[in-house]
């Protein structure tokens, strides 16, 4: 699957009623969703009734105006939340379950396969429901024209704090060449350094948030000072600097996002095998002195696309638990117990003697090829006794990185 997302050119009464488009599907989820808790038994498919239902409802007129099935994936968004609670439910997961809740500051709507014209250049689309927004424009670096309507799955108007875009969901397989090299790396996500690898190369985190800090502490400065308490509705000043500090906020997101996808890119094409630390995150930000630094580094955007680069590629991508990854010694195997504070590592058994996060990047290395020899095993047995081969043909390819690997530490 592919996502290209175009932004929306429009009029200002457009816009107003493309609002109006993503209230009544927040209005259809919610629905869908205090149904589910009036009655028992409830499934996917009572749901999708109760879409038409809500269309028939003459208390409800503008529930009718919204394409049926952009109705019926509002009800899905619902459904999709109902699954998860009860996923977790089974899982037994410690802490809160994720028990479903009510919607209140939606900011998109999907349309399935009818509901919008898209016009032969590909260049502007035409929402034909009983909202009927007309047409808008699409400005985008992507061309649709390569693609076929049939390709198109799912159209979603999503709205942010500088316009709206519209984003296509095109049925597309897609795969990267990669010039295999036999070369292996482990890295270890940090705060000083975005990441260090095992060949001791580090790449600066770029520290987005704390950069804009200043700036975005002006304009909250100035949200607080215009709004004035209990009124309603607010200033349109209050709304101009709403939006200032909302445009801010988006601008660190991108931000981080276009460091995530080129950052990942780039270690996916130099490398056969990547191997990181699989970090609980939602536990580290429970640490107040360090949660603004995690979050502002962004690692689990980044080992997703990471894992999406190595699928593109045919690659390899290994998570392993983070355990003793810094207070074992790399070379000897040795615990060396040492606080956060302390940032080089000496052993005191071997006298290795090296910066801590490129020690740790070596130990993760070690986790994930002795993880990836464990399978090439297993595959190799699985195929003796009449497996599948193309899962063997997979398996004994990444063995080259391993046994490579092997060779060079017996030189060293």
């Amino acid at each position: 699957m592919l996502v290209i997302e175009a932004k929306l050119k429009g009029s200002q009464n457009q816009y107003k009623v493309l609002d109006e488009m993503i209230l009544t599907g927040q209005f259809i989820r919610n629905s869908c969703l205090r149904y589910w808790m009036d009655n028992k038994d409830v499934k996917r498919n009572n749901l999708q009734k109760l879409c038409s239902l809500l269309a028939k409802d003459t208390n409800f007129p503008w529930a009718k105006k919204l394409n049926s099935q952009a109705r019926q994936a509002s009800a899905d968004r619902a459904w999709q939340s109902i699954q998860r609670f009860y996923k977790n439910c089974r899982l037994k997961l410690p802490g809160k379950k994720g028990y479903p809740k009510f919607k209140k500051f939606t900011r998109s709507v999907e349309y399935k396969s009818t509901g919008y014209k898209l016009s032969p250049d590909r260049k502007k689309i035409e929402f034909k429901d009983g909202f009927k927004a007309g047409v808008f424009e699409l400005w985008s670096s992507r061309d649709l024209v390569w693609y076929s309507e049939q390709q198109i799955n799912r159209v979603r108007i999503v709205r942010r704090a500088d316009g709206y875009y519209c984003q296509f969901l095109v049925n597309v397989e897609r795969k990267e060449a990669h010039n295999f090299q036999g070369n292996v790396v482990g890295i270890d996500l940090g705060l000083n350094a975005f990441y260090t690898d095992s060949n001791g190369k580090a790449v600066d985190n770029p520290k987005y948030l704390r950069k804009s800090q200043r700036r975005l502490k002006k304009l909250q400065r100035k949200v607080s000072r215009r709004h004035e308490k209990g009124k309603k509705p607010q200033s349109n000043n209050y709304h101009k600097a709403r939006i200032q500090l909302a445009r801010q906020h988006l601008k660190i997101s991108r931000q981080r996002k276009d460091h995530a996808v080129k950052t990942a890119r780039a270690l996916i094409q130099s490398n056969d095998l990547v191997v990181y630390e699989d970090l609980k995150i939602a536990n580290l930000v429970k640490n107040h002195h360090l949660a603004k630094s995690i979050s502002d580094a962004s690692w689990y955007q980044f080992t997703e696309w990471l894992e999406y680069y190595a699928k593109l590629h045919g690659i390899a991508c290994i998570a392993v638990p983070p355990h003793f990854t810094s207070q074992n010694c790399s070379n000897c195997g040795q615990t060396v117990k040492k606080s956060l504070s302390v940032r080089t590592h000496k052993c005191l058994h071997c006298g290795y003697i090296a910066d801590r996060d490129h020690n740790a990047a070596r130990n993760i290395l070690a986790k994930g090829l002795e993880m990836l020899g464990a399978i090439v095993n297993s595959t190799e047995g699985h195929s003796e006794s009449g497996g599948n081969p193309k899962a063997t043909g997979e398996a004994l390819n990444l063995n080259y990185s391993v046994t490579r690997k092997r060779q060079e530490g017996k030189k060293n």
